[in-house]
């Protein structure tokens, strides 16, 4: 088995590799992972810092999906792949209760112990961040983790405010 993780200057090599690899009968697992909750650094690191300010608020509208997976549920899903067979292609590595941004922000003012009261319009982050702006922090993204559901993964956090707890004590 070969697990791939896709960028997108990457694209086109993997989905070729993919194809010439699914052709000569090799298992090929391309795991999509969500933001991943973990007090190690990465997204959640710069997710809390303007939190911690208390400056967090809702991005935009705040109704864009966030698909998240807690840094423990991704390394258990990432063994979880290595041994089940009969996993195959595209698998999302996301805990099944994605967050719109405006949940996610409540859940991290609560996690933390801060107000969230000041959004940030989609237009000021489209003038202050251009094209990365929509990509990255208003793109709505909700991707059900249905193959390892379905092959009976269970997750130990399904729920944002008990990952976010865990991530920020260390866990």
């Amino acid at each position: 088995m070969r697990i791939f993780e896709p960028h997108c200057h990457m694209f086109s090599r993997v989905t070729d590799d993919y194809e010439r690899m699914a052709l000569a009968g090799v298992r090929v697992v391309l795991p999509r992972i969500g933001i991943v909750l973990s007090n190690r650094g990465g997204a959640l690191a710069k997710l809390s810092l303007p939190f911690k300010l208390c400056l967090g608020g809702r991005l935009g509208n705040g109704r864009q999906y966030m698909s998240w997976i807690s840094l423990h549920d991704l390394v258990r899903a990432l063994q979880f792949l290595l041994v089940t067979e009969s996993i195959s292609g595209p698998v999302n590595l996301c805990a099944p209760n994605p967050a719109t941004n405006r949940e996610f922000t409540k859940a991290m003012g609560r996690a933390l112990g801060r107000p969230t009261p000041f959004p940030a319009p989609a237009a000021m982050l489209r003038l202050l961040l251009g094209e990365m702006a929509g990509q990255l922090l208003l793109h709505s993204v909700r991707a059900p983790p249905d193959t390892l559901v379905d092959h009976g993964f269970q997750f130990n956090h399904e729920k944002l405010d008990e990952a976010l707890a865990a991530a920020l004590a260390g866990g």
